[in-house]
């Protein structure tokens, strides 16, 4: 009898204080521009270019440990958002069976469509810093050929912190970042001690020092196990309500045809302001406005 009982208090306390956990999700939002050895959209990260089914792979490739790493840390359940140019650059044949995937674009929350309050922890792969970063490879915001920046309630921030405030409305921590030196730094600067992964080294807009594929590989499944035990450890990147979204536009044309829509000022010809409830609000109207036509 004692013996039982001495079992049911260790199977207890166990599971009270730091057994494996029941359930453990994880979301995964990737781009392309940060993947390891990408340097050109020209060549490499535009569809339809010439080597842009080899780096396609490595993306997915450096997804996939990304997935593994959270399955070493316990994960019972992983999405993966595919979240470069059209949404549809994984390749679903070769991506690990355990992870689901939000593929193609419109969609509302944009490179996080798919999180909610029931995810533990977020990662970001293959991602880029903004465009005005110094020493940053294939810097920019969403839409290269529109944004020159985004602010939120007053803080310039990149897609990883535009990404990570939506994540932070629902609680959910940012635990892991990969991507050149620039982006990475740029993210801790912003989000904290999160781990992360440096696959490049910019020397140029378009060129840089890359590790290898299979060493990127073992760092980013490493890294992202290392953030997925810390996630406790780590606070959600929460901006407050509302949301004073401020988005500037390189062309006036862009701000001059954003500016007709409800609640939105133009404070500035490039720029415009619209007051959101919440980052999902933020997001509709980002996501929309990223639509508009060329001219």
């Amino acid at each position: 009898m004692i013996r039982w009982l001495s079992i049911f208090i260790l199977m207890f306390c166990s599971a009270a204080y730091g057994g494996p956990p029941t359930h453990l999700k994880v979301y995964i939002s990737a781009d392309m521009e940060g993947v390891g050895g990408v340097s050109s959209e020209k060549d490499q990260s535009k569809p339809g270019s010439a080597d842009y089914e080899k780096f396609r792979r490595l993306m997915t490739e450096e997804i996939n440990a990304a997935i593994s790493g959270a399955y070493d840390a316990g994960a019972t359940e992983v999405l993966v958002s595919d979240s470069h140019w059209a949404g549809d650059n994984v390749d679903p044949e070769m991506l690990d069976p355990r992870a689901g995937m939000v593929r193609g674009f419109p969609r509302p929350l944009g490179m996080m469509q798919g999180i909610d309050a029931s995810f533990d922890a977020i990662v970001f792969i293959g991602y880029h810093a903004s465009e005005d970063v110094e020493g940053a490879i294939l810097a920019h915001l969403e839409d290269a050929d529109k944004i020159a920046g985004v602010k939120l309630n007053g803080v310039a921030v990149p897609e990883a912190g535009f990404n990570a405030a939506i994540a932070g409305d629902l609680n959910v921590p940012v635990v892991f970042l990969s991507g050149d030196k620039a982006a990475a730094d740029e993210a801790m600067r912003l989000l904290g001690p999160i781990d992360t992964v440096v696959v490049k080294t910019g020397s140029g807009s378009y060129s840089g020092m890359m590790l290898h594929p299979e060493k990127v590989r073992r760092m980013i499944r490493e890294g992202v196990k290392r953030g997925v035990e810390r996630r406790r450890q780590l606070k959600p990147y929460r901006v407050a309500h509302p949301v004073r979204l401020e988005i500037a536009f390189k062309d006036t044309f862009y701000a001059e045809i954003a500016s007709y829509f409800r609640h939105v000022e133009r404070p500035t010809p490039h720029s415009i302001v619209y007051t959101a409830n919440d980052m999902a609000d933020a997001s509709r109207f980002f996501n929309a406005i990223g639509y508009l036509d060329e001219k």
